[in-house]
């Protein structure tokens, strides 16, 4: 049986941990407002 690298399996433990870190800072909320001002600026009607 072919040994397993931890590395991979850290680095998404990492990404979901950083992941729910911005998600409870609030940024998801902040990201989410910016992409829908760019896209209403974008087809004109912001």
């Amino acid at each position: 049986m072919a040994k397993r690298h931890p590395i991979p399996y850290l680095a998404l433990l990492l990404a979901l941990i950083l992941l729910s870190a911005g998600i409870f800072n609030g940024e998801a909320q902040s990201a989410f407002g910016k992409a829908i001002r760019l896209c209403l600026e974008c087809i004109g009607i912001g």
